[in-house]
């Protein structure tokens, strides 16, 4: 893609320390929104993006990284980044401008090892204790569904994995690639076939950059056309993972 005439009011907008600020979200797990850290940086498709998007403007690229996208939605005002990748809701869209969406996720409940939980009727009970990544998307959505089970927020993937490891909380609510490749990890546990909520994912920038809007709209429509999306998929190990653009 080439970058417009005005380029210069345009990398103003988009990088104006003379980087292209990428804020990633960091879990084990990897998946489309996820990174990893990994002994020479990051990896993942928000990163692989990232890095194609900084080359379209001819600016380097750095990641900026945060324990979950709450994080991320927090800063969107603080000048700390540039453009991310994460799951859009109305809150979220009072504080930054989505483009195209590249994912949809289906959000569920994992259970701990030798839990007699099997379905959402028997999940939520009094008593029941639910974990989140806290001011996410999936929390939002987990706090709206339950009426009896209580939700708790907590800062990092990691933490809420030895929590369920240990049978300190009685499940997790988050997508369910992520807690699919969580079960591998923790014998013992149940992804239930349940499905409460669909999160989309999408490219982003702060609020009030409208150059920005427009060139990250521009760069995710050619990259879901001519493969670049499907090669960031195919690198970060979701050959197998469909793109997906719209709900069901």
């Amino acid at each position: 893609m080439a970058v417009p005439a005005h380029a210069d009011a345009l990398k103003d907008q988009i990088a104006p320390t003379g980087k292209l600020r990428v804020a990633i979200g960091i879990s084990p797990a990897g998946g489309a929104f996820w990174s990893t850290r990994t002994a020479s940086g990051y990896a993942g498709v928000p990163v692989d993006l990232g890095r194609e998007m900084a080359a379209q403007l001819g600016v380097p690229v750095e990641y900026v990284a945060y324990q979950n996208s709450g994080q991320i939605t927090d800063a969107a005002g603080k000048n700390s980044w540039d453009v991310t990748f994460l799951p859009k809701d109305p809150e979220r869209e009072t504080k930054m401008t989505f483009g195209p969406i590249y994912e949809v996720a289906d959000a569920t409940y994992i259970v701990r090892p030798g839990s007699k939980i099997t379905n959402f009727a028997t999940l939520d009970q009094d008593g029941v204790k639910v974990a989140a990544v806290n001011n996410t998307t999936t929390m939002r959505g987990a706090i709206a569904h339950l009426k009896h089970a209580r939700v708790t927020g907590y800062q990092t993937y990691d933490e809420i994995f030895h929590l369920l490891e240990s049978g300190e909380v009685d499940a997790f609510a988050l997508s369910r690639d992520q807690l699919m490749a969580m079960a591998k990890k923790i014998p013992g546990t149940r992804v239930l076939d349940e499905t409460f909520k669909q999160t989309v994912t999408a490219v982003a920038v702060p609020l009030d950059h409208p150059l920005a809007a427009a060139f990250v709209t521009r760069f995710m429509t050619e990259a879901l056309a001519n493969g670049t999306l499907r090669k960031a998929y195919d690198d970060n190990g979701l050959k197998d993972a469909p793109i997906r653009t719209q709900t069901k």
